[in-house]
């Protein structure tokens, strides 16, 4: 189906959804009669009280409504009758059972601070929990810090990617590469899965393909305890994407417009009646990029392999413009089945296209002595140049699916629960395009090739797992659970060539076809207690790993199986110690594994810039790493200060080493593999604090300060590399009226050198503003990224025959408008938690899914 077909039916079931709803919305609101009232107390209204009411012959005519400050309330419903339920702030909970037979006022509902109301059969309410919005945009829980992006003026209109960029504790370098405290090695999920949205080896593309509107919150885990699963040596991104839980029909619509250009339209839609809540995000994204890329490279040790004595300086200089159109949907319900059982599902549709034009443009200069220069040393050197001017035009494609169901099971009444989910993935990537390179040399010869690259992958996974919790008295819980995880990648690699117009021949070396299968399965359980101001949680995993990697060359038509196999135990430890209830200390342990990367396994170099290849290790093994915090958290009306120092130690760490070697034609490539190398030790002191010195006024700051060592060897060369640097995030967010609000960020990242990498210092200043307007249901946003057009790497790599300068800029300053509407916003209501969390502070709880 061609794309613009698929478009079509998309906006036409997005059309025929709404217009479905509408009308059953229509229909029942025919049947129904409207009721005024008011909350009060003996001293006037109660402001913002929750009203329910729940049909006692029909749980579908069921509603809800939020009192205005005044206490006044209105509602449509019915005729019949109702279990009122009222919920406020200090006040105890309480229900009536009342009778509607026509529209107008009934009686107002009186209720008192002690609990005790003039309303008869007074009970607590179980149903009904008013949730308001946080006002602070960072949490610090037991095992996890949570993240909420709607305050982040600077991402309005923008992606996943540009949210991340604000998260405390996160970065995203220039190329799209997301870390945590200076480590790539991050397990992200969506909504406590892997999932097909973020693509199969899409990199930053995935991660623009999520609008930033449809994120509820980030929780970002840097050591997860023994229910998360082990990989990702970094930590956990769970990314929480949005499921309203609004009475009625509630929706929102987003529109974006910026420079390169960028243009975006969302939609999330939800209706909530009675047990069953649907809810439908999806939309469209057209963008365009542009980067830079510029190397400059110096080769020390070419004379001792070239005939003449020599040396050769090659100078790069690449530009890269591409188009991106993305499409998205997510749709599913929930539905209660009893009192005691819940039933969900979900599926998830992609699709990701990307048209790019790279143009690499090299200067080789050769510098020889034709003669020996003992004999001769007034004779100067000769110079060869050679320019060579690449342009590689490429077609990516990528569609992804996925379907989840649970089922939750609440069991007895004292607080068991058994959690089912299963998940099913698949996702599929093409990508194909010439590679047209002419080389002129300066003595007049010259070389046209031209290469065809086809690249298809395909991934499918499949996971299944179940969690038991078991509250043990007051303070006490045990949670057990299992997970299994299939995933199979398929890789096809093509790659022909033709010189000088002469017939196409294949290129074996790069032609490839390649298998990997990777099973996991893993079984947990930990315990969680509370004695005083003391909490504790222990826990232990073990996860089994079975992979196996079937590869074939054209160069060598025999089959290669590589097969692996380990087990591992995970243990971690959480501590925490209440001084009041504003101040807590965390103590915490855990241990984690970073497995290679499928296509580091694969022995088969990619075909990009033909100075500059990549290829795989089948004999890499995964890292393990041991990681321990230890942190302090203070939360009150004005300050949130959370100061955290942290050691990371690994074993087996894997580094990549680079050599160089003259191909063919005589011209020096550079060869790039990981390999396992060394150990590497990280510490630091991870700083994250909100400042509301004023109504008007938040200044919110992110400090690390950070050491590392790595050291290792791999055949002739040394990995040695550390020292100490620092990133810097602070944001500030000025609100001149209740409507308008202004936003400044400045990011800096320090200097560092690693093994075998200077990497530069950088620095950029992001701005952004909102406006509230009609009456609160829509907002118009504006954003600058990168105002000074400094967001750029920077860094010198180092290698025993070589060494190379680079310069990359992913794209120049940009700006945009964005402008929301949200329409027939109900009253958001969340059933209560079953139990609070034990060991978590005031400011929340545990809700991320297990496993």
């Amino acid at each position: 189906m061609e794309r613009t077909e698929i478009v079509s039916v998309f906006q036409k079931k997005i059309f025929g959804l709404a217009l479905t709803i509408g009308a059953a919305s229509f229909i029942m609101a025919q049947q129904k009669v409207n009721i005024s009232g008011n909350v009060k107390d003996a001293n006037g209204g109660v402001g913002y009280a929750s009203i329910t009411f729940k049909n006692q012959q029909n749980s579908q005519l069921s509603d809800a409504a939020l009192a205005d400050v005044d206490g006044n309330y209105k509602i449509d419903l019915a005729p019949g009758n109702y279990d009122v339920s009222i919920e406020a702030v200090d006040y105890k909970k309480f229900t009536q059972t009342i009778r509607v037979e026509k529209a107008g006022a009934i009686s107002p509902f009186v209720i008192v601070s002690d609990g005790k109301a003039n309303l008869n059969n007074t009970t607590d309410i179980q149903g009904v929990v008013i949730t308001a919005t946080s006002t602070k945009p960072y949490k610090v829980e037991l095992d996890k810090k949570t993240y909420d992006p709607s305050q982040d003026i600077v991402s309005k209109g923008g992606n996943l990617q540009d949210v991340l960029s604000n998260v405390p504790s996160v970065s995203v370098d220039t190329d799209g590469t997301v870390s945590m405290r200076g480590n790539s090695n991050i397990r992200f999920l969506i909504n406590g899965k892997p999932s097909s949205l973020l693509g199969i080896d899409d990199g930053a593309d995935a991660l623009k393909s999520i609008p930033a509107d449809q994120i509820e919150k980030i929780e970002v885990i840097t050591n997860p305890s023994s229910k998360y699963e082990a990989s990702g040596t970094a930590g956990i991104l769970n990314i929480i994407l949005k499921k309203s839980s609004k009475m009625g029909f509630n929706g929102s619509v987003e529109g974006t417009l910026g420079y390169l250009p960028n243009t975006r339209l969302n939609t999330s839609l939800s209706w909530k009646k009675g047990s069953w809540t649907y809810y439908l995000n999806g939309g469209g994204s057209y963008n365009r990029n542009k980067s830079t890329n510029n190397s400059t490279y110096n080769y020390l040790l070419d004379p001792v392999r070239l005939s003449n004595n020599a040396s050769i300086f090659t100078d790069q200089r690449g530009k890269n413009k591409s188009e991106n159109k993305n499409y998205n949907v997510n749709s599913g319900f929930v539905v209660d089945l009893s009192e005691k059982s819940s039933l969900n599902a979900s599926v998830m549709f992609r699709t990701f296209e990307n048209e790019g034009t790279e143009t690499i443009d090299t200067y080789d200069r050769i510098v020889r002595k034709d003669i020996d220069a003992d004999d001769y040393p007034d004779v100067p050197y000769t110079i060869l140049d050679k320019n060579s001017l690449r342009v590689n035009e490429s077609i990516r494609n990528n569609n992804s699916f996925q379907a989840d169901l649970g089922f939750d099971q609440k069991i007895g009444d004292k607080g068991q629960l058994l959690s089912l989910a299963t998940s099913y993935q698949t996702n599929k990537s093409d990508s194909s395009g010439p590679i047209d390179q002419t080389s002129i040399v300066s003595d007049g010869t010259s070389e046209s090739v031209v290469n065809n690259i086809l690249n298809n992958s395909k991934n499918t996974t499949f996971l299944a797992k179940a969690d038991y919790e078991l509250p043990i008295g007051e303070n006490s819980k045990l949670e057990a659970g299992a997970r299994f995880d299939l995933n199979n990648n398929d890789y096809s690699y093509f790659v022909n060539q033709s010189t000088n117009d002469s017939p196409f021949e294949i290129l074996e070396r790069f032609t490839s076809d390649t298998r990997y299968d990777e099973k996991i399965s893993a079984v947990y359980s930990q315990f969680r207690s509370k004695i005083g101001n003391f909490g504790y949680q222990l826990g232990l995993r073990m996860e089994n790993t079975n992979i196996d990697v079937s590869f074939k060359s054209m160069e060598n038509a025999e089959l290669v199986e590589v097969p692996k196999n380990y087990t591992g135990f995970f243990p971690s430890a959480f501590f925490s110690y209440n001084l009041d209830k504003s101040n807590q200390i965390l103590l915490n342990y855990s241990r984690r594994i970073n497995r290679p990367r499928s296509w580091f396994l694969i022995p088969f170099m990619s075909f990009g810039n033909d100075r500059s290849l990549f290829l795989g290790n089948p004999d890499l093994n995964p890292t393990y790493e041991n990681s321990f915090e230890l942190g302090y958290s203070l939360s009150k009306s004005k300050i949130v200060f959370n100061p955290t120092l942290y050691l990371k130690k690994s074993q087996d760490e894997v580094n990549f080493y680079q050599y160089d070697a003259l191909d063919t034609n005589g011209n020096t490539v550079l060869y790039r593999m990981p390999v396992n190398a060394g150990s590497e030790t990280n510490y630091g002191l991870d700083l994250n604090a909100t400042y509301d010195p004023f109504k008007w006024l938040r200044i919110m700051g992110n400090v690390d300060l950070f050491g590392y060592d790595n050291s290792g060897s791999y055949k002739d060369f040394s990995y040695e590399g550390n020292g100490f640097s620092s990133r810097l995030r602070l944001t500030t967010t000025f609100r001149p009226d209740k409507k308008t609000s202004l936003q400044i960020q400045g990011f800096y990242r320090g200097s560092e050198k690693t093994a075998s990498v200077d990497r530069h210092s950088m620095y950029s200043i992001n701005f952004g503003a909102t406006r509230t307007i009609l009456d609160g249901n829509g907002t118009l946003a504006f954003n600058i990224q990168d105002i000074f057009n400094t967001r750029a790497r920077e860094n010198t790599t180092y290698a025993p025959s070589y060494s190379q300068y680079q310069y990359m800029q992913w794209n120049p300053r940009q700006f945009s408008i964005s402008f929301t509407y949200r329409f027939k916003q109900g009253e958001k209501i969340e059933q209560p938690k079953k139990k609070k969390d034990i060991n978590a502070n005031s400011s929340g709880g545990d809700d991320m899914p297990p496993m």
